[in-house]
């Protein structure tokens, strides 16, 4: 694992000046975290990585567009959480091209264990990605972001362009319907605990 990346002004510079290096560091440092936002949103692994591959690139083209004392990862899980909505907006979705992101340097690593493998390791977390599914998208994020990526309800409001008390209630929302899915399910209890 590579060490944290500090994402101050320095180094907002030197991704707005196209260096190299520094996006490799960034995309080894968020990759993880942005591929499974993607697959727990999608709940397909291929899919999350086309995505995953097409947010980077869709950052590194749009660096210069950050502002100054703007939060990069919030920043990163918009453009991100756009992909993935653009995706479903259009009937036709071509593939995002490897050969793209080869040409500029750099590209998503799929040497790491896939969470959908992960996944498969784990009964109840299968159970709980596919009852995720059936929650609707906005609370799905907002579940996805607070307990699984560990933001705070000050970034999933920035993420998703809402109030901090919206991201509060989506993530409330989202529980609840978690929690119904899982039940029906079972019929009677989940035997997993939404918190």
């Amino acid at each position: 694992r590579v060490m944290s990346l500090e994402m101050n002004a320095a180094c907002i510079e030197l991704l707005k000046s196209g260096d190299q290096y520094t996006w490799e560091l960034v995309i080894l440092e968020h990759q993880d975290r942005i591929l499974n936002y993607l697959y727990h949103l999608e709940g397909h692994y291929e899919d999350a990585l086309d995505l995953t591959q097409e947010c980077f690139m869709r950052a590194w083209r749009g660096i210069k567009t950050f502002r100054s004392g703007e939060e990069f990862l919030p920043w990163l899980y918009a453009i991100a959480r756009n992909v993935q909505i653009e995706k479903h907006r259009r009937k036709y979705h071509p593939q995002f091209s490897i050969e793209a992101a080869s040409e500029t340097g750099f590209e998503v690593a799929e040497s790491r264990q896939s969470p959908l493998s992960r996944a498969e390791d784990n009964q109840t977390s299968e159970r709980i990605r596919a009852a995720l599914l059936q929650v609707p998208e906005e609370y799905r994020s907002a579940l996805v972001l607070r307990f699984m990526d560990d933001l705070s309800y000050e970034e999933i409001a920035v993420i998703q362009g809402v109030a901090v008390g919206t991201a509060k209630s989506r993530v409330f929302r989202g529980k609840e319907a978690l929690a119904e899915v899982l039940g029906s399910q079972t019929g009677n209890g989940t035997g997993v605990m939404v918190e």
